[in-house]
């Protein structure tokens, strides 16, 4: 969907998920609506260029548990012109302020390189907005114990109490949703 006049209006709860360029967004609402091939996944940075809407249920299929998981393109090094980068800018930045049904943002790091500059200013936004998020590094399964501690403990430096997970092995899924619940509890 290109633009707000596109979006669902059927007033369910939307949970953003928020990240540079190929940090693993699509991976993660694939794992945890348990669907592989639900978001297209891409080793290309920027293969997301719209923000993509994923009704999703939990639970029994009722539409109490419904919500929307909204894939918003990434951040950083798409290799795009920069007047597109800024146009998403602009769009992310509308939908944020001013999305009436967004209830929570996931701010998604890759544990591999923590917070980048670009992750720290989206945080910063979201902070002098008042937005409510929560911080996930993915990517946990490429890690060893002493560097998976070590990226957690460099996030946790930022004020920030991350949920690790990997779309590869599961690891974090079910604490992810259960967060997300929190911040919603028709979910």
């Amino acid at each position: 969907m290109a633009s707000p006049d596109q979006f669902p209006s059927d007033g369910l709860a939307e949970i953003a998920f928020l990240g540079r360029s190929n940090v693993g967004k699509s991976s993660l609402i694939n794992a945890l609506v348990g669907n592989r091939g639900l978001a297209h996944t891409s080793n290309t940075p920027g293969r997301t260029q719209t923000i993509n809407y994923y009704r999703v249920t939990r639970g029994a299929a009722t539409n109490s548990g419904a919500c929307y998981f909204v894939d918003l393109p990434g951040y950083g090094f798409a290799k795009v012109p920069k007047q597109r980068t800024e146009g998403w800018k602009k769009l992310i930045e509308n939908y944020l302020l001013t999305r009436p049904t967004l209830q929570a943002s996931l701010l998604i790091l890759d544990a591999r390189r923590g917070w980048m500059p670009t992750d720290l200013e989206l945080k910063r936004w979201l902070d002098a907005h008042g937005r409510r998020y929560l911080v996930i590094a993915t990517k946990m399964d490429k890690l060893n114990q002493s560097d998976a501690q070590r990226t957690l403990t460099a996030i946790r430096k930022e004020g920030a109490e991350p949920l690790a997970c990997s779309a590869v092995t599961g690891r974090g899924v079910r604490e992810i949703w259960q967060a997300i619940t929190k911040t919603h509890h028709s979910l």
